[in-house]
């Protein structure tokens, strides 16, 4: 396995649910963290934590839409660092509406967050692991990126469809030729804030419904499945890791 002490890493959507646990799990292993979202608030209270426990954390008040502000960031952390060695694009917004109901601005949110948020930072980093030839890209796709759900889920689950298939052409591209690996994370039921940015009532009792009627992954578990493919041989890309609870059909 590969030793992580060291290794710099920055994690978008970092301020709570999946991107907040990686963020413990890695420090935990020695990683240094970048912190990057827009809640600053929760990353200092995250970055308290981390450093409570021994680890290194720097917070970088980021909104990934904006290219200009993601580079801007990854300069700060690499010239804090002096490297970029993993970059998890966690960053994503899920409001769930059926098409007929013409939520065009919450559609453009998931295409500006879930998709142009994962080309910003990618495109910010790639210059410094390609010239370090050495580095690990992290996409968080969904279940939704493997099947199209039912009603509400169309714009979401299109946005995932893109990131698998980006996260597996950039591994085409940039795996040999640069020695950059990239993974696919693919996440069933998890337990975060996602079903919050859900307006239509109706749709945000049946995401209540769900989450009561099974066992949701915790975002520790996905954490875990970072954890995992970060530290595999130096040789072994992890491609793919779908991740879904027990309970899920």
């Amino acid at each position: 396995m590969t030793d992580l002490a060291g290794k710099i890493a920055l994690i978008t959507g970092a301020s709570s649910g999946i991107g907040a646990a990686t963020a413990l799990k890695l420090a935990a292993a020695g990683v240094k963290v970048g912190l990057a979202a827009r809640r600053a608030d929760r990353l200092e209270a995250l970055k308290e934590e981390i450093v409570h426990r021994g680890g290194e954390a720097l917070v970088l008040e980021m909104d990934v839409v904006d290219a200009e502000a993601v580079q801007a960031g990854v300069d700060q952390l690499v010239e804090a660092s002096g490297a970029i060695d993993i970059l998890f694009n966690n960053a994503g917004v899920m409001p769930v509406s059926e098409i007929d109901e013409l939520k065009t601005g919450e559609w453009n949110a998931m295409v500006d967050i879930n998709i142009k948020g994962v080309l910003n930072a990618t495109a910010a980093v790639l210059p410094y692991m390609i010239r370090q030839h050495s580095g690990h890209i992290f996409n968080t796709s969904s279940i939704a990126g493997r099947k199209v759900f039912g009603p509400g889920y169309t714009v979401y689950s299109a946005t995932k469809f893109a990131v698998s298939a980006f996260s597996e052409g950039l591994r085409m591209e940039v795996g040999k030729k640069h020695n950059i690996r990239v993974t696919c994370i693919q996440p069933g039921a998890v337990a975060t804030e996602l079903p919050e940015q859900t307006t239509n009532p109706e749709k945000r009792r049946q995401l209540d419904a769900y989450r009561a009627a099974i066992r949701f992954l915790d975002p520790e578990d996905i954490a875990g499945a970072v954890l995992f493919a970060a530290a595999a041989p130096a040789h072994v890309n992890v491609a793919e890791l779908f991740v879904l609870p027990t309970e899920q059909a």
